[in-house]
């Protein structure tokens, strides 16, 4: 069965996005960035919902041809190119990218897909990960807390029915005071 984590960066009052979808206080360190980026390297499959698709769609399908790319973002993105996704959503009509579409239930492929065999599992898209959230099919929250409170927007966490009792199973500082706390689901 395949590890489903749900990481996001997230303000320190729980948001992954302020109003407006503003990401902009998220902006990763040099260290940070090249975590992230072997996350995506350690990923055997990303699921996107379809805002957080049309947000890496965007930019890292041609990031590494882009004048001035450092190093380290034309690692992510040929990392990102190459890396398996699938993509839900009910209003989009065609992916690319190593991507395949899925306008179905989300909570019946993401059963489907841990069960198969394969490497670890990613999912981001906070609709997306809400469902699987309630649905109980995420073993791995990694949270990247920054230091800033935005008072609002787009919150990492779902209200859910039942309690979900997790274990600390690693922390990490970042410069910057950016904190990374990873937590495994008991079961």
């Amino acid at each position: 069965m395949r590890k489903l984590t749900f990481g996001m960066n997230l303000s320190l009052d729980g948001y992954i996005a302020a109003p407006g979808d503003d990401i902009g206080w998220s902006v990763p360190c040099d260290e940070l960035f090249q975590w992230w980026s072997d996350r995506v390297g350690a990923t055997g499959l990303a699921l996107y919902g379809r805002k957080l698709w049309e947000a890496m769609s965007s930019h890292w399908p041609t990031a590494d041809q882009q004048p001035g790319a450092t190093r380290a973002e034309i690692e992510f993105a040929r990392r990102w190119q190459d890396m398996p996704k699938v993509v839900f959503s009910s209003t989009i009509s065609t992916v690319d990218w190593n991507a395949r579409l899925v306008t179905g239930d989300a909570v019946t492929e993401i059963t489907r897909l841990k069960a198969e065999d394969g490497g670890p599992m990613d999912i981001g898209g906070a609709t997306l990960a809400a469902a699987a959230m309630r649905a109980g099919l995420i073993d791995e929250y990694a949270i990247v807390t920054h230091p800033v409170l935005v008072g609002g927007g787009t919150p990492f966490f779902t209200a859910l029915d039942n309690w979900v009792n997790l274990t600390l199973v690693e922390t990490r500082t970042f410069p910057n005071g950016v904190i990374l706390t990873r937590y495994e689901t008991r079961r």
